[in-house]
């Protein structure tokens, strides 16, 4: 198996993940107050998430 190598992050790429991360807790909080699931991608597949 080949290695994988780790590419360190630059500044731009540090900025996405937490917007990424910050709109996915938005996203958790709108769906509890409606009581409707999250859709997730888990181990490649499309996965209905009660938040």
């Amino acid at each position: 198996m080949a290695e994988k190598r780790l590419v360190p992050k630059t500044e731009f790429a540090k900025s996405v993940e937490r917007a990424l991360k910050r709109a996915y807790r938005a996203a958790c909080k709108t769906a509890k107050m409606h009581g409707t699931p999250v859709v997730e991608w888990i181990d490649g597949k499309v996965v209905l998430v009660k938040p």
